[in-house]
């Protein structure tokens, strides 16, 4: 083993072998949330050509818009790890590719929760009152915060601690 490498505890793997794991474990993360988001950005992208957008009214037009905008930059990141590989593919970087594709996944991730949220926070607003939507709104991105970020993050807490 090279003197750089330092093993998992319990897994004895290389350098190479660890980041072709992780690899291919983030590549499965991202298939999920790439899905998602592009999905949602589909159907955010045909809302601007229903008869009922004409209906809008400005703050719900800028909602709107800023919805897309987000739906988009969430997509950028999470379909990011792609090219970023096939740029950097066959120059041995494969571990350097994986920090840089999970840092990426994470702004991902970060961006199709706002994105949820502002499309929550449009549709609520045109089908109940404005005041209740805010309150729904900031419930689902509680909800959303706490089973996708807050258990990670106690759970590294915990077991940095711990250790």
């Amino acid at each position: 083993m090279r003197d750089d490498y330092q093993p998992a505890p319990g897994r004895h793997e290389t350098r190479e072998q660890r980041a072709d794991r992780r690899w291919a474990e983030l590549l499965q993360e991202v298939r999920v949330a790439q899905t998602g988001v592009q999905i949602l950005l589909a159907f955010l992208l045909t809302v601007a050509f229903t008869p009922r957008f004409e209906d809008l009214a400005d703050p719900d037009r800028n909602i709107y818009v800023v919805t897309v905008l987000l739906g988009a930059a969430a997509t950028g990141a999470l379909i990011a790890p792609v090219s970023f590989h096939r740029i950097v593919f066959g120059h041995r970087l494969k571990p350097e590719t994986v920090v840089w594709a999970s840092r990426f996944t994470l702004v991902g991730l970060v961006l199709l929760l706002c994105t949820l949220i502002s499309a929550l926070l449009l549709i609520l607003r045109v089908v109940i009152s404005d005041q209740l939507a805010v309150w729904l709104v900031f419930g689902a991105l509680v909800w959303f915060a706490s089973c996708w970020f807050v258990p990670a993050v106690w759970v590294r807490r915990r077991t940095h601690r711990d250790s």
